[in-house]
């Protein structure tokens, strides 16, 4: 389980949902308010989600196809995230003067790309016990 490379990739997915939300700002608006995505409810039931989909996916190493589908779930689930976050950004002004967007605003983006680079590495498994079935 640990040495499989779609762990770490998971464990890493997991740690930037989970834990970068407590520390990224996301946005700032024109009073000096800071935007942190722990203030909100509904952010951090969705974060948590996604990290909790993604450490539920680490145990299922010996069911790869259902690994695959969980990923996928977290991966909509990540773009949902994403779509809000643009939809909120275009929402705010665009004057650097008024309002600043976060660095927050990337956690969903490097969520999703480490669950791809996941399912690929599953997905390389999978074709690795398909061709070692064939040989017997």
């Amino acid at each position: 389980m640990i040495q499989r490379i779609q762990t770490i990739y998971l464990f890493l997915a997991a740690i930037v949902s989970g834990g970068l939300i407590w520390l990224a700002e996301h946005a700032i608006n024109g009073e000096g308010n800071e935007f942190v995505g722990m203030d909100e409810n509904l952010y951090l039931s969705i974060f948590m989600g996604s990290a909790s989909l993604s450490v539920i996916a680490i145990f299922l190493f010996g069911n790869r196809q259902l690994q695959t589908v969980v990923n996928r779930l977290n991966l909509l689930l990540n773009l949902f995230i994403l779509s809000v976050y643009v939809y909120q950004s275009l929402m705010m002004s665009g004057e650097t003067a008024v309002s600043e967007k976060g660095i927050g605003m990337f956690i969903p983006i490097l969520s999703i790309v480490l669950i791809v680079l996941a399912n690929k590495a599953i997905r390389k498994d999978e074709q690795l016990v398909k061709s070692a079935d064939r040989l017997r």
